[in-house]
């Protein structure tokens, strides 16, 4: 198994005990023995707003990044997640946003299978990073009409 996958897994059960996890980048580090960036490059792809999590760091001696996974609050769901989206967005990025719906069961699997049809790059049939400027757009009409 790769090192970052090992870090993402020991954070996830972390996170899974607590909901939140303060981490001391350097002693991460020291822990499974890489440099420091490593586990910056693990926050920065694997616990991201789009996935689900807020982070939080503070620089300096006593500094630590704090990881909270994000749970939705009633109501409004959908409507958090199309706040989120931004004027732009990548399949990739929407895949993850499309699974975090249907993982927190505001859509059905039939409804993620047929959005991400929709937002695939044969879908959307012009270059970048205007097909990302689209995705974005459609991902958002989609999700206020299942509001």
């Amino acid at each position: 198994m790769k090192l970052s996958n090992l870090i993402e897994t020991w954070i996830q059960e972390m996170l899974e005990q607590d909901g939140a996890v303060e981490l001391k980048r350097n002693e991460l580090a020291t822990h499974f023995h890489c440099v420091p960036s490593q586990i910056n490059y693990v926050i920065s792809t694997r616990f991201s707003p789009e996935r689900g999590y807020i982070v939080e760091s503070r620089r300096g001696g006593g500094g630590y990044i704090k990881i909270t996974r994000v749970t939705p609050t009633s109501g409004n769901e959908l409507m958090h997640v199309v706040n989120m989206i931004g004027g732009s967005l990548s399949y990739q990025d929407a895949r993850v946003l499309v699974q975090n719906c249907y993982e927190y069961d505001l859509i059905s699997q039939k409804e993620a299978r047929i959005i991400l049809a929709a937002l695939s790059e044969r879908s959307i049939p012009v270059k970048q990073p205007e097909q990302d400027i689209l995705r974005a757009g459609i991902l958002k009409n989609i999700l206020v009409s299942l509001a």
